[in-house]
């Protein structure tokens, strides 16, 4: 097990992050409002939680799994990206993809918070790349089987 990374935080205490389960990756975000997110839209939710991430390290939203699959309520842009360096709130675009409206209470679990240790890219511009196996093939290529 690797030793956790501190992240500093400012919410009620209500609303900290928390892992549900022992093992789990993601910790829940609540949400500090009521919201009504009719069926094919979409709505920024607020969390309540501002962090403070070490340099090297991002929070990424991820969509809850139960809200999929039971409700059809996803974060929009999965995942979110929180760098070091945001201090705001962290905020949730859900998006509604049933045919039904559905309401968000105050203390709604919306969406997981992972944090992940991250690398910096040192680009280096080049004339060409070299070959690989897949080459050029994009999107789609292996074929449905």
């Amino acid at each position: 097990m690797t030793n956790p990374v501190p992240v500093l935080l400012v919410c009620d205490d209500e609303f900290v992050p928390v892992y549900a389960k022992a093992g789990d990756a993601g910790a829940d975000l609540r949400s500090v409002e009521v919201s009504l997110i009719k069926s094919g839209q979409r709505a920024l939710v607020r969390t309540g939680v501002r962090i403070a991430l070490p340099d090297g390290y991002v929070g990424l939203v991820h969509p809850r799994s139960g809200l999929a699959l039971k409700h059809g309520i996803t974060v929009l842009n999965s995942p979110g990206t929180i760098d070091a360096g945001y201090r705001g709130e962290i905020m949730v675009t859900l998006f509604n993809s049933s045919s039904e409206d559905f309401e968000i209470n105050v203390g709604d679990r919306i969406a997981q918070l992972l944090i992940q240790e991250v690398s910096r890219a040192n680009f280096i511009r080049v004339e060409t790349l070299p070959d690989s196996d897949r080459s050029d093939t994009g999107f789609g290529s292996t074929g449905t089987k």
